[in-house]
């Protein structure tokens, strides 16, 4: 794996979702680590900055079956990093955290379905920022 990739921690529950993501996000040069729900999204995250090793960018589905959701992880993760770099990802157009993403610490959304290259120009995005 070259240095040149960019880390990114990619929450949603679904493991069809991880899998297809990770895969097509390798492709544009992203070394993507992945987490079921919110707190096992935090402690990958705490890990990686204590060990220099820090993530470029996050991505959080608003809504997981089981465990924290991206409302309450991004909560707990601007309180450890305020300048954590994170993208809220959901199906639910509706929802305040989407409509109004910036007021909840996120730095852009997405909506699902989307296309792998609209995330990794997102993601591209908010890294450069």
């Amino acid at each position: 794996m070259s240095n040149n990739n960019k880390k990114v921690l990619f929450m949603d529950d679904d493991p069809i979702i991880q899998e297809v993501i990770t895969d097509l996000l390798c492709n544009f040069d992203f070394e993507v680590i992945v987490a079921k729900e919110g707190s096992e999204a935090i402690n990958l995250y705490k890990t990686a900055k204590k060990e220099s090793k820090p993530f470029d960018a996050v991505i959080l589905d608003l809504s997981v079956k089981e465990g924290m959701d991206g409302e309450e992880t991004i909560r707990q993760l601007k309180e450890y990093d305020p300048n954590i770099k994170a993208i809220i990802a959901s199906g639910y157009v509706d929802k305040p955290a989407i409509q109004n993403y910036q007021a909840y610490g996120f730095k852009g959304v997405i909506v699902k379905p989307y296309k792998i290259e609209e995330l990794s120009k997102l993601l591209n995005k908010i890294i450069e920022e």
